[in-house]
């Protein structure tokens, strides 16, 4: 199977455990659907297993939302299965992506700085 092709599975798939999230998590008080985010999602060359990489808002303070994420995976393999047409069904495993939060966290950082102002010769310099 190409690279391209594998990609093009990716992107797919990504989309469609996006949209299917929001409707199987409907029914799960405990999650809030709005803080759940599908990053990325990782499939083998043989399509048998996909990584889902999520990232959760809050995911310190709710340590047990990729549990209650894997409990569904039965239910996420099911509607892929019914609406997209593959040779296998991928089996979901659900990974913690901390990219995001940790850009929060340097963003943060940076807008806390105290940085001295430029002096007339480096805004010269800037203009030139």
């Amino acid at each position: 199977m190409s690279v391209n092709r594998l990609d093009r599975i990716n992107s797919l798939l990504q989309r469609e455990i996006a949209d299917d999230l929001f409707r199987v998590l409907q029914s799960d008080p405990e999650i809030d659907i709005a803080g759940v985010t599908v990053t990325k999602v990782a499939c083998a060359p043989n399509l048998r297993t996909a990584d889902v990489w999520v990232s959760i808002r809050d995911a310190e303070q709710h340590p047990t939302w990729l549990r209650r994420l894997s409990k569904h995976a039965r239910e996420l393999q099911e509607l892929i299965n019914r609406n997209l047409t593959l040779r296998f069904t991928p089996h979901l495993r659900f990974r913690l992506d901390v990219g995001i939060a940790k850009g929060d966290r340097v963003l943060d950082i940076l807008s806390h700085l105290d940085l001295p102002e430029e002096s007339p010769a480096e805004e010269a310099i800037a203009e030139e």
